[in-house]
């Protein structure tokens, strides 16, 4: 079922956005998803924001819910899940991508990799081909 704001507090293309990703941790689990290959629920709680359990818990099935994120049986383990994005996540990728870049040169101390910062300003689409083929 597609998403839509019927159900928000407006039809306006940024709230929709806020709406889904309003919040700091859900942007940094979606972060965590397409950039540093996280998958578990252990390893998102490894990550260097600290995000509590509950949190996590709540962010994760709201992704599952916006269509976001799906969730699997880990197949090298059945007591364990696995989350990915869905097409719909990965189509988020530019703007993640922007946030980045903007954060870079806003931000003096940012841990951004160099190498990051070169090739999106060199080549935006081949950077996010190049992503979107370690999500498959």
């Amino acid at each position: 079922m597609k998403q839509n704001s019927e159900n928000f507090r407006s039809n306006c293309p940024i709230n929709f956005v806020l709406e889904i990703f309003g919040d700091k941790w859900t942007l940094l689990i979606v972060r965590d998803l397409m950039f540093k290959s996280k998958r578990s629920y252990g390893e998102f709680l490894q990550s260097n924001e600290k995000i509590s359990t509950n949190i996590l818990a709540d962010r994760l099935q709201k992704l599952e819910a916006a269509g976001i994120a799906i969730k699997e049986i880990d197949k090298q383990n059945k007591s364990k899940f696995i989350y990915a994005l869905t097409d719909k996540g990965k189509d988020f990728l530019p703007i993640m991508l922007e946030i980045t870049a903007w954060s870079c040169k806003h931000d003096a101390t940012t841990n951004t990799p160099d190498s990051f910062i070169e090739a999106f300003e060199k080549d935006k689409l081949a950077l996010s081909i190049q992503i979107l083929d370690n999500l498959k």
